[in-house]
């Protein structure tokens, strides 16, 4: 087998083929690795290994044979996500057709925002397609770019029927009243998208494909979503006129202007704005507590379910196995030219680093070593390790250090002294860099969503109070989401219900996902609500009633459109892939508390508080507002 997968395998170890070869045998000696260096990139060797691990994978009466490692957890993580695409959209599209009949009581009317999701997620498929023809994309930004197609265009059409529909009973003509519908409800699309674009924009700023991907195929949706809403809604909606209420499924009381559900909670929460937003902020921050716990790890194979033969072969591992070789850090030098002439360097170094707490072996031309001493002479394998150019040593980790301490190993091997240069690689240590290189940027990432926008709404409000109160809610609001995820995922609580396995981590570029797009949903149902509040404002110059008035008007579409974002996020908790179930909990935790909580309570309360004070800015901004300004 293995001869005839040379063209594949850059090289063999086996567990019978070295003296006292002890990190590939098991504790028992029942169990052996045989570790392949598959040649090619990642993403290459991935493709290589769809050839190779069924080829290899064998099970009869004397031997049992299986494929696992980080590229084969990493291939069956994007068969699982595959999988997953079909199951949750499909499941998602019933639920959010009958949630639309309810919401507009009409056939016609909860059709149309599905048919028009499919141009959108057209669209932003066709976007990613041109995107990938320059540049790498992530496999996983397909399931992103799907998920949100569906769920904000649903959103953007849920906001221009209902306008169109409005319009319509306010005795308008079709024409008049789709003219009208864009100018009121399509500006107010285009300033949501344009706010959420820009929180994930941001993750453009990261040196890493892999979230750079996630910014191609949310930027691809919302632009889609936001061409569909604006060009072919309104030209169907022409089309279709008054039969847009065709298939009334049946027809339900008006309430009168200041006697529906939300104007009475905005009045009851503005008769006592301190204790309600006390309350909230408080509800807020105790939520959020879990968060100063926050543990950034390694995602492995945990992040498949139980019966992924990948994950069953680290399970192996991590059981029966005293140190982990397939994760062994490669310690490289560059400049030793002559390595054979350097053996006594070489050898000393080894001893050092196999006195690290948590080595249990380490490997070099020169022989392998362990707490301190040479156990195996080099043989022929040995050569490996050296080149005309320079030599490598391989530091295997034993289980114990490597599930207790990973990064605090590669500091420590890092740290350890070297009769020459060297570059500390392998998987421990590019995930060691990639969560400090991301941690990195994160205040950078922050800042640049925060002041942009702040710009953005300011722009649209014509004030500097009204920004700064949105971020200081969303950042709040956010807190709360990611102390659940750490309650959750971390450590380890619903784990039975929602069936994975918690490693005690969260794997870092999560977190950073889910900020970027709560941050740019949140600000797109603020951008709603503050337009109708505005324009109330503008027309009455009564703080109070403008609010009430505003959260009438907007409320009951923006719990319907957080609902039914919720829908297309809950379905990813049915995946088998844990990332997607904390990117599926994370952004429904988001919607549905800056929905509820933030729209319902804190924001009245706050701006109770405020006054007209809400609308303040320096008379030379709001001059230049009113010349730029996004609300004309």
């Amino acid at each position: 087998m293995v001869t005839s997968s040379r063209t594949l395998c850059r090289s063999v170890s086996l567990g019978w083929d070295r003296e006292r070869a002890k990190t590939l045998r098991n504790l028992d000696s029942k169990q052996a690795l045989v570790v392949a260096r598959v040649s090619g990139s990642a993403t290459e060797a991935c493709a290589r290994l769809g050839v190779l691990s069924p080829q290899f994978t064998r099970e009869d009466a004397n031997i049992t044979v299986a494929v696992g490692g980080r590229e084969e957890v990493l291939r069956q993580i994007g068969v699982e996500s595959q999988h997953d695409l079909v199951r949750t959209e499909g499941v998602s599209l019933v639920i959010m057709l009958v949630l639309l009949l309810f919401v507009f009581r009409s056939v016609v009317a909860a059709v149309l925002p599905l048919v028009i999701s499919m141009f959108a997620i057209f669209g932003s498929l066709l976007t990613l397609r041109i995107i990938a023809s320059f540049t790498e994309v992530s496999s996983f930004a397909l399931n992103l770019a799907t998920m949100l197609g569906l769920g904000l265009s649903v959103d953007y059409s849920l906001f221009i029927v209902s306008r169109f529909r409005e319009e319509l009973r306010s005795g308008k003509e079709v024409h008049d009243a789709v003219v009208r519908t864009v100018e009121a409800a399509g500006r107010t699309v285009i300033f949501s998208g344009l706010t959420f674009a820009i929180s994930l924009s941001a993750l453009l700023l990261f040196p890493y494909f892999y979230l750079r991907s996630f910014a191609y195929a949310g930027i691809g949706v919302i632009v889609a979503g936001v061409l569909s809403a604006l060009l072919t809604l309104p030209a169907v909606l022409t089309i279709l006129g008054r039969r847009i209420d065709r298939g009334t499924v049946w027809r339900a009381g008006r309430s009168v202007a200041g006697e529906g559900f939300w104007h009475r909670i905005a009045m009851f929460v503005m008769r006592r704005p301190v204790p309600v937003g006390i309350a909230g902020v408080a509800l807020l921050v105790i939520l959020g507590l879990p968060f100063l716990n926050l543990n950034f790890g390694i995602a492995d194979d945990r992040i498949l379910p139980l019966e992924a033969s990948s994950r069953q072969v680290q399970e192996q591992i991590r059981q029966n196995f005293a140190a982990e070789e397939t994760d062994a850090m490669h310690v490289v030098a560059t400049d030793v030219v002559a390595p054979a002439t350097h053996s006594a360097e070489i050898e000393r170094y080894a001893i050092a680093l196999s006195r690290i707490p948590g080595i249990a072996q380490v490997d070099a031309l020169t022989g392998s070593y362990a707490n301190g001493e040479r156990t195996a002479a080099p043989i022929d394998w040995s050569a490996r390790f050296a080149s005309e150019r320079g030599t490598w040593l391989s530091v295997v980790s034993s289980e114990d250090r490597l599930n207790r301490d990973p990064f605090g190993l590669v500091r420590d091997v890092r740290a350890t002294h070297a009769p020459f240069a060297v570059e500390v690689g392998g998987p421990l240590a590019e995930a060691l860099d990639f969560r400090s290189a991301l941690l990195a940027f994160v205040p950078v990432v922050v800042g640049v969503i925060a002041v942009v926008t702040f710009i953005v709404i300011f722009l649209m409000t014509g004030s500097l109070v009204m920004p700064l109160k949105a971020i200081i809610l969303n950042f709040l609001s956010l807190s709360a989401t990611f102390g659940a995820l750490v309650w959750i995922f971390q450590e380890g609580n619903l784990s039975t219900i929602l069936n994975f396995t918690p490693s005690g981590t969260l794997e870092i570029s999560m977190p950073v996902l889910i900020f970027c797009v709560a941050f740019g949903l949140s600000m797109d149902y603020e951008v709603f609500i503050m337009t109708r509040i505005k324009e109330e404002y503008d027309r009455t110059g009564d703080n109070v009633h403008s609010v009430a008035t505003g959260l009438e008007q907007s409320g009951p579409l923006v719990t319907a459109a957080a609902v039914l974002l919720a829908v297309v996020f809950v379905a990813l908790t049915t995946s088998g892939v844990v990332f997607f179930k904390i990117l599926g909990i994370g952004l429904t935790l988001a919607v549905l508390l800056d929905a509820s909580l933030i729209r319902a309570l804190l924001v009245p309360a706050f701006m109770r508080l405020m006054g007209n004070a809400n609308w303040w800015a320096p008379a030379a901004l709001q001059r230049l507002q009113r010349r730029f300004g996004l609300n004309d």
